[in-house]
């Protein structure tokens, strides 16, 4: 949720040189997320979990870094984005092996790794 938000942030903001490109980039990427964020909140579901929806457990949960009241310039925006990407797909590796491993829930590891792919 965090990085959706960031990109969302990003792409209400991003200026300078192929504007918009960028912003449809940004435009395609956070659309992308939203539909993967409610992937994941309806697997959470199926798994007989509830799936937490305010900002501040996302907040107390994300790994993402937030730069509240800063306005990156276009490359800064996109560096950030591909920084906050790798990490995603880290924690989904880590999760992937906990999944399978650990939890013997392969149906959890595999629908974790078509995220990450």
């Amino acid at each position: 949720m965090t990085l959706y938000i960031k990109t969302r942030k990003f792409h209400w903001n991003v200026g300078g040189e192929s504007f918009m490109e960028i912003h449809k980039l940004f435009e395609n990427q956070y659309k992308q997320l939203e539909e993967s964020i409610d992937e994941v909140a309806e697997r959470i579901n199926k798994l007989g979990k509830k799936t937490i929806g305010t900002m501040s457990e996302f907040s107390e949960l994300t790994k993402i870094k937030e730069s509240p009241n800063k306005y990156p310039s276009q490359k800064e925006m996109l560096k950030e984005l591909l920084d906050d990407h790798e990490t995603v797909i880290v924690e989904l590796r880590k999760d992937i092996d906990i999944s399978g491993k650990e939890n013997k829930d392969i149906g959890t590891a595999d629908f974790l790794t078509g995220l990450m792919e």
